[in-house]
Parts: C-alpha cells; sequence; structure tokens
C-alpha cells in the first residue's frame, strides 16, 4: 500500500493512539497532520505529562489520560505502544468488538519499500544494529536506523528511496503478535528477560521468532550458533540462514578463533580482522561484530568492516567512558537492563570495578549474576526497587566474602555515585550497569545514563 493511501483510509475511522511516548509522539503528529481525528490514551495523568499534552489538546486530539485510560476502547483502529502488548484484556476485547490492533512498527513495516535490516535478541541489539548501520554507511549506502533504537521511522517513509536501507531495531514488544518479512532478519541471543510483561518465558520467546516466521526462501536469517535457544531457530527457517559462532567454525557465516574473525561460505574461509583490533571492548562486541558483518556480507567489503571496527567508539549508554577524574574511569552502561547485559559487562572489564547497580523489577533470575558480581567486583553500590533484592543474592552466592565486596544500598543514584567516588582510588573504574530496567525512577534507560553523565561530568579533578 501507498503511504499516503494508508491513511486516506484511516480519515474516516476512529483511531486510538495508545502511549505518549518516543515512538509514538511521531504518529500522533503524523495522524493529525493528515486530517485523521485521534484520542491518545496514557496512564499518565495530565499533570505527570506536562506541557505536551496541552500542545496536542490544541492541535485537535482527544484525550483519556490517568488510571481509566483504557476503559473505553471503543475504536476502529487502535495503535498500542511496546509497552501494552496485545494480550491485554482491554484490547483483546476491543479486538473481538471488531478494532484493528496494530502499531507503528507494524504500519512501517508495510508502507516501507526499501531493503529492511531487522534485529532483535535479548542483549545487544542495539550495538549490532548500530555497527551494521556504520557498515553500511561506510560502503555509501543510505541508511535509516531506527526502531526500538528510540528514533520512529514511519514519518520519514516518504523520504526513503528504493536503493536505501533501512536498519529496524525490534524488542519483544514491538515483535509480539505483528506480521513482518525483513529482508535479513538477525537474532542475536535470547535469555529470559521481561518476563513482568510477557505471559511466560514461552511467550517471551516466540515473540523473538516473529522476526523470521514471515520471511521468504530469499532472505537471510543471522542467528548465533552459541546459544542453545537461537541455534534451534535454524530448524524452523524458512530463509537461508547465516550462523555466527566464538566457539566453532560455521559452513555459512561468521566465526572467531585464535583472535581472528572469518567469513565462511561453505567452509571456504576469508579473514577479516584479529578480534584484538576492535575497538569497542568485550567479547559480547565481538560477537555482535560477528552478528554484523554477516548481515552485510555481500555489500561491505572486509578491508571497509576492518575499517569500521577499528574506529567506531559505539553507541551512548553502552559501556561509554564518560570521563576518568583523578585516574578513575567512570563507565555509563545504562543499557544494560538484564543481569546477562551487566554480566557482559563485567566481563568487558580488565579489572574489578566499582558497581553500581539496580532499578526496576523484571522478576528475572539473579542467581548466576550474583555469582558474577562476586567474581568481578570490589564493591557493589545498590539503589532502586531491586535493590534489597540483589544484595540478598550476592550474599546468598557461595563465592561471597563479605570481607572483600562492600554492599552499600543508597536513597537514589546520586547517592550512589557519590558513595562510589569516595571508595574510588586511582586506577579504578566505576561501572554504571544496573542489571534491571530503568522504569522505577526514571522513563527509560537513556534518562538514568544522562543523569549519571550529568552527576560524573559535575565531579571536579581536585575533589
Amino acid at each position: 500500500m501507498e503511504f499516503m493511501q494508508y491513511f486516506d483510509e484511516l480519515k474516516d475511522k476512529k483511531v486510538a493512539v495508545i502511549g505518549l511516548g518516543i515512538s509514538n509522539t511521531p504518529l500522533i503528529e503524523l495522524l493529525i497532520n493528515n486530517n485523521i481525528s485521534v484520542c491518545i490514551c496514557d496512564m499518565r495523568t495530565e499533570e505527570m505529562l506536562g506541557d505536551i499534552v496541552e500542545k496536542f489538546r490544541n492541535m485537535g486530539a482527544k484525550l483519556s489520560l490517568g488510571p481509566s485510560y483504557l476503559d473505553d476502547m471503543s475504536f476502529d483502529v487502535i495503535f498500542r505502544t511496546p509497552g501494552i502488548l496485545p494480550t491485554d484484556e482491554k484490547l483483546i476485547a476491543a479486538k473481538n468488538q471488531g478494532a484493528i490492533i496494530t502499531s507503528e512498527m507494524e504500519a512501517f513495516f508495510s508502507l516501507c519499500k526499501c531493503k529492511i535490516i531487522a534485529v532483535t535478541g535479548s542483549d545487544g541489539k542495539t550495538t549490532t544494529s548500530s555497527i551494521i548501520a556504520e557498515l553500511l554507511k561506510a560502503a555509501g549506502k543510505t541508511v535509516h536506523l531506527g526502531g526500538n533504537i528510540g528514533k520512529p521511522l514511519l514519518p520519514e517513509i516518504p523520504c526513503f528511496n528504493p536503493d536505501d536501507i533501512a536498519v529496524v531495531e525490534l524488542s519483544s514488544f514491538q515483535l509480539h503478535s505483528i506480521s513482518i518479512s525483513p529482508d535479513i532478519a538477525v537474532v542475536t541471543n535470547v535469555s529470559p528477560n521481561h518476563l513482568d510483561k510477557h505471559i511466560d518465558f514461552e511467550d517471551y520467546l516466540l515473540s523473538k521468532k516473529r522476526i523470521f516466521e514471515m520471511q521468504k526462501p530469499d532472505s537471510k536469517l543471522i542467528l548465533n550458533l552459541d546459544n542453545s535457544y537461537t541455534a534451534k531457530f535454524q530448524e524452523e527457517a524458512v530463509s537461508g540462514v547465516l550462523l555466527f559462532s566464538m566457539k566453532e567454525a560455521v559452513k555459512n557465516g561468521c566465526f572467531c578463533r585464535d583472535n581472528m574473525i572469518y567469513y565462511s561460505r561453505d567452509y571456504e574461509v576469508e579473514p577479516i580482522i584479529p578480534a584484538s583490533e576492535i575497538l569497542l571492548p568485550g567479547e559480547h562486541n565481538i560477537e555482535n561484530y560477528l552478528a554484523a558483518f554477516c548481515a552485510v556480507e555481500g555489500m561491505v567489503s572486509a578491508q571497509m568492516c576492518r575499517a569500521v571496527a577499528r574506529s567506531y567508539g559505539g553507541v551512548a549508554h553502552r559501556l561509554e567512558l564518560v570521563k576518568k577524574i583523578n585516574g578513575v574511569s567512570y563507565i555509563n552502561d545504562s543499557i544494560a537492563s538484564s543481569p546477562t547485559r551487566t554480566v557482559a559487562g563485567l566481563r568487558a572489564m580488565r579489572t574489578k570495578v566499582l558497581l553500581i547497580a539496580g532499578g526496576h523489577d523484571k522478576n528475572i533470575p539473579i542467581d548466576y549474576l550474583a555469582d558474577v558480581i562476586c567474581d568481578h567486583v570490589k564493591a557493589l553500590f545498590l539503589t532502586g526497587d531491586t535493590a534489597e533484592k540483589i544484595a540478598e543474592a550476592v550474599k546468598s552466592s557461595v563465592f561471597y566474602d563479605p570481607g572483600k565486596l562492600p554492599i552499600l544500598i543508597t536513597e537514589d543514584l546520586k547517592d550512589a555515585v557519590t558513595a562510589a567516588k569516595n571508595m574510588a582510588v586511582f586506577g579504578d573504574t566505576v561501572l554504571l550497569s544496573p542489571a534491571c530496567s530503568s522504569f522505577d525512577r526514571f522513563r527509560n534507560f537513556a534518562e538514568r545514563g544522562d543523569l549519571f553523565r550529568n552527576i560524573v561530568l559535575g565531579f571536579s579533578e581536585d575533589e
């Protein structure tokens, strides 16, 4: 369907948009600017949302705000926020009454006319998406990077050209119950995550599979052979499959052996770059590059891959070196909203760190994280809803030594950073890697990371 035709067909419909957030704000503007009557539904009150409410009211939008925001779902078309799954009973009732339940992302896939590379996974999807975009840009491609990475792409479709490439990061919430068919699908890994939102882990796993279930035979699927869940996905794939591995050679895809990363085509291998020359630290970032190299295979030369890997400094909030003060490095890994992500961050550090962790409880097991903390952390600073839970898990670990690992629970992030600064000595690293989502105190991980950065930048050398 053509872009304008899609919106023309909505003009005589009752349309609701659930969630006045980053992904839906441009969508609401797009709908209103195309003369479509819109009702904005958000669980927050007008006081909590601030000036943006008045902006959309002046533009003609209706509003349903506060705790009863989903009570009246008598609409023809409902664009859901990623945070509200289609399994919500109010949405199920609306669908049974004839409403079409869709999303900004589903509309994007139905209207985008250029090649789409879609990336999902429990960890690493943002960095992998960003690496793919950097590789393609280096090869002279016009790239549109967005999705869960924070930039909605639907409003930009009129500016797309057929030869452009859209790189789209997708969360399990965006994938849940939608039908998409990306030209290239990448699944970095799968581990238990977001179990506070999904019915169970099986529901979460099924949402990840949506990224490739509707692909065509001439599509590509990139999978992590080292992950027990994603390795099995190849059995269900209808497209061509490329694998990546840190542990073994693959027939088609990328692997790392003896510090060298290789392309493999029917076991005919081509060296790309020594893993030690990748600028981004940590084994998990080597995995991210393996996935990205697979995704751009045939579009970006090995020489260009080497150049990007040696120079690309990564994404904000992802092992971002904020500043070094009095010989102490302050690293922002606010994106680490799961235990596995924090484990990867800790393992990327060369020495034991002063770790700041804690946040919203997603009901994910943390026993393994506790063991790794005992091995990689010299002091632990906890804040947020999960502070006590993490503290108890660490103290229950068989590796815990109270004489070697002090644990301090603080009121807020500022107190945690200040306490870590006061304890750190020359050569130390203070790492914000929460292992939890940010929704107990912040709107998103970026706001949490920005606060950490601002606190650190407020420190002076002589304090």
